[in-house]
């Protein structure tokens, strides 16, 4: 069992690597950070597809929170201002809207700031992809 929660995210997109990066910058979750393709998704108790599809934080215990509710739990996980944030995203009447912005911001990530053309290609698509590097 590990001792901190896994936070997965896209690395071979831009604004992804870009947003990750601020949020240990400015927000500091208590958690390790690892880009899906250099994740051991297998034992972390997720597939591909779904590492592909949103942003995921995993518990110590292996509890697996996807999208709008791994960005909640990431700003949970910072303490202060910020998990007061991550305490409303977690609300009943917060949490669709924040899936559908979710949703939003990350089937059109290629078009946010950061983003590039290789964002809005599939997964298997991407330059590096199939190769073990990721990038």
């Amino acid at each position: 069992m590990r001792n901190r929660p896994v936070l997965v995210y896209d690395g071979d997109c831009s604004f992804c690597t870009s947003s990750v990066r601020f949020a240990e910058r400015r927000v500091r979750p208590r958690c390790e950070v690892v880009p899906r393709q250099f994740a051991d998704l297998t034992a972390l108790g997720v597939t591909k597809e779904r590492a592909e599809h949103e942003l995921l934080w995993i518990t110590p215990v292996g509890k697996v929170y996807g999208g709008a509710q791994a960005v909640a739990k990431l700003l949970l996980s910072a303490g202060s201002g910020w998990a007061v944030l991550g305490a409303l995203l977690a609300l009943p009447p917060v949490r669709l809207p924040a899936h559908v912005l979710y949703r939003l911001v990350a089937d059109n990530r290629e078009r946010m700031p950061g983003g590039t053309a290789a964002c809005a290609l599939p997964a298997d698509r991407r330059p590096g992809a199939g190769t073990g590097t990721g990038v």
